[in-house]
């Protein structure tokens, strides 16, 4: 019988908003794999800090908070201490608390055996910052998705508005362009494409469209001696 080790990974990393969760959703569900959305456990360990009152700076507390996370992830939903958080997880000051727990080297070491264990036979599809270069290094295929920041905050600001959230387009941009300079600037796990990772500008690219050339990237990774 097959393990977990043996069950092949897709890695999809990439910047904020770039698409890569879209993306990865539809590939795991056109291939029958399982699903990680690593963010929303990022957002769900900074939605217990801040409900708490916890220091965004105590990285040891923030790190014991990440091991007692009474979180469940399904697809998109989130469920955290029995309740459903999913989206409350998409609000703004989760977001920005959970950029900045994500640069905490405990945080990260805290929620590494927690990511790893999503992966189960048939396959996993896991999006994220650092799936390909940290979590999964030996991922079958690696895919870089970005887009322009202009895009990628108009991305943001339709599916806030579409949550029924207030949204401002410039304090989107600049928010994402300031996540892009800590996530790539980070210690530990920065945000950057690997070496063996495909690179791919969704810039006004339809998600179908992206799609398509993943599951054809992997099936020729598959092929490949």
């Amino acid at each position: 019988m097959p393990g977990p080790s043996d069950a092949p990974v897709i890695a999809i990393d990439g910047p904020s908003a770039s698409g890569k969760g879209t993306v990865a959703q539809a590939v795991a569900a056109a291939l029958g794999f399982h699903y990680l959305n690593s963010g929303a456990l990022y957002r769900a360990v900074a939605l217990a800090a801040l409900e708490s009152a916890t220091d965004l700076e105590n990285e040891s507390t923030l790190a014991d908070i990440t091991l007692n996370l009474r979180a469940k992830i399904d697809g998109e939903m989130v469920i955290l201490g029995g309740r459903d958080v999913t989206d409350a997880l998409h609000a703004e000051a989760v977001s920005l608390a959970a950029s900045r727990i994500a640069a905490l080297p405990k945080v990260r070491g805290a929620l590494l055996e927690r990511q790893r264990a999503f992966r189960q036979p048939p396959g996993l599809v896991a999006d994220g910052r650092d799936m390909g270069s940290v979590v999964f290094p030996d991922a079958v295929l690696k895919i870089f998705l970005t887009a322009t920041p202009e895009e990628r905050a108009e991305r943001r600001y339709k599916q806030l508005m579409e949550k029924g959230m207030r949204a401002n387009m410039a304090a989107l941009l600049q928010d994402i362009r300031e996540r892009d300079a800590r996530d790539s600037a980070r210690p530990v796990a920065p945000l950057r494409k690997c070496a063996d990772a495909v690179l791919i500008d969704t810039t006004g690219v339809p998600v179908e469209a992206v799609v398509r050339q993943v599951l054809a990237l992997y099936k020729r990774a598959r092929q490949a001696p």
